[in-house]
Order: C-alpha cells, then structure tokens, then sequence
C-alpha cells in the first residue's frame, strides 16, 4: 500500500447488544482477530468485558464478503484470570502463527495492582482445531525485562519468508513523557523456533506531539517484498486515538507515514471520535481492515478495504 491507496469504510459490522448478555461479555468488542472457518465466514474473536471493565475473549462469525454476522457465540471463549494472575485484569488479543502444526494466539494480560499503575505482559493461547482456546502456560509468554522494564502490550507475529519469525509489540517507556501522555512504543523481538524470543528494541520511529503512544500492529508484506504496518497512535496533545501507518524494507527499520494512512474518523456515527486497534488480512485478492470506533470498542467493530485513489 502507498498513497495510492486508501481505505474505503464498508460500515460497522458488530456491535455487542442486547440485555441477556453474557457477565463477561456485556460490552466492547475490541481488537477483533478473524480466523478464517471457510469459504468467506471468519471467526472474529474480541475484547470483550465485564461489570467491572475487565477483558475477557468472545467471538461472532461474519460473512466477510456479505458483511453479515452468521452467528453470535453467547459464551466467552477464554476469560480474564483469577485475583493472582498475570491477566487478572483482562486479556487484550493480538493476532495467530503456527508453528510446529499448532496454532496460537497472544494476547496482553491486564494488571491493575491496587494503589498502582495498570501494567501488562505477554501471554499465549493455544487454538485447537475445534477453535476453542487454552492458555498455554500460568506464567507469561513474555514479561518486562532491561529491554521492556515497565510495561508490555498488543503483540504481532509473522512468519518470516526464509525461515524463523518476527514480533512487533507494545513497550512503555514512560508513563508521562512532560506532555501529560504515555511514551509506549513498539519494539522488535526475533524467533528462530517460535517459542524464545530475542529482543532488540525500538521498531516504529516516534515523534513527541505528534505520534508517542502506539497500540496494536497489524504487518503486512506488500507487493514489492517489503512491509507495511497499522496501528493506533495518539499524539499527547489530547487527540483521541487515529490509525496510523510505518512502511520498511526489513521489517526492522521503519518509516512512520502517517499521512498516507488512508483512512480517518467519520463525520458522524460510530467511529467519529477516534478510530484504533486496526487488523488488516487478505482475503480472495482483496485487503480488508477490522478496526473499532469510539470508546476503545464500545461502539464495537467496522470494516473497510483498500481501494485505488
């Protein structure tokens, strides 16, 4: 993609409702991830929460071409953990790789210690065949460490063409950064097996003011061999969240181009106030990006496709 492209918006596509709803699932569908069931049906997994704010993992079935909700899951697929958990708090998902012929899903574990700051690490969930989900470990996948000593978030997991695999994901550098805003970056990290992660830092450049507080990546390659990200950002100047967008050679290396993005808020409706948590996926020779809208998925998730200019 390149500013010869944008996003044409489809419309919302799902929004939690109703009052027999689910305690852990009464509202927000944030940071969908669809898992391709077959032919054009997803299974879009989200954030969901409870009375009491806390995240934890439903699902609705879309037809992705139709743009109609096939099937809305009642129950959560995964919950927000027990009182002594790293995901105590909620559980914000990220995106799925394979490795070995098993499927998983990483996903930010929430804690809000009393008194404290909120904090998060990295956790991992296995996708069985019947797409239901398991935690495949108590302790974090990845946990604050020299590299990422406050805070981790939102990771993003690709294959890599000649082998291995690469991570991008959220890492607070500060909780106020002079401007009344958190500096939250996001890192690099490589795999050569899928499982131990080598961390070398800052990925996506910043810019205090203007892009300081970056959630939820979603990479893609483009056409020519290299790559393109998504993501949210916030300026700190008191702007709500906007999708922005980097490009790279390697993967490693990026260049922030956040006017070529392609797409911003409506003049009205559901996605007016801030638009955030972008997934971007090929389907049938056509790019697609799930996002949410006002109130960090409150108003719950749209749809939109890149189009020529």
């Amino acid at each position: 993609m390149s500013a010869n492209f944008k996003w044409q918006k489809l419309g919302l596509l799902y929004c939690p409702s109703g009052t027999n709803r689910h305690p852990k699932l009464l509202s927000h569908a944030a940071n969908p991830l669809p898992v391709l069931i077959d032919g054009d049906v997803y299974r879009v997994f989200f954030s969901g929460r409870d009375a009491e704010n806390r995240s934890s993992v439903g699902a609705v079935d879309v037809d992705i071409v139709r743009r109609q909700v096939v099937r809305e899951h009642s129950h959560p697929f995964f919950e927000n953990g027990a009182e002594d958990s790293f995901y105590t708090d909620g559980v914000s998902i990220g995106n799925c790789y394979e490795v070995d012929g098993k499927r998983y899903m990483l996903f930010m574990g929430w804690q809000t210690p009393h008194g404290e700051h909120w904090r998060g690490d990295i956790g991992r969930l296995i996708v069985k065949q019947d797409l239901s989900l398991e935690l495949d470990q108590d302790s974090p996948f990845m946990a604050t460490n020299k590299i990422d000593p406050i805070s981790l978030s939102y990771p993003w997991v690709l294959e890599s063409e000649g082998g291995g695999f690469s991570m991008w994901y959220g890492s607070t550098t500060a909780w106020d950064a002079g401007n009344g805003e958190m500096l939250h970056v996001i890192n690099y990290a490589s795999s050569a097996d899928g499982h131990r992660w080598d961390r070398t830092g800052l990925a996506i450049p910043y810019e205090l003011g203007i892009a300081q507080a970056f959630s939820r990546p979603t990479v893609a390659r483009d056409t020519e061999g290299g790559y393109e990200m998504w993501f949210s950002y916030r300026s700190g100047t008191g702007a709500l969240y906007r999708i922005g967008y980097a490009v790279s050679k390697d993967g490693k290396t990026w260049s922030l181009a956040l006017n070529a993005v392609g797409i911003d808020v409506s003049a009205d409706g559901w996605d007016s106030e801030m638009i955030e948590y972008p997934f971007v996926f090929d389907h049938k020779g056509r790019r697609y990006m799930l996002y949410n809208g006002n109130g960090y998925g409150k108003t719950g998730f749209g749809v939109a496709v890149s189009v020529h200019e």
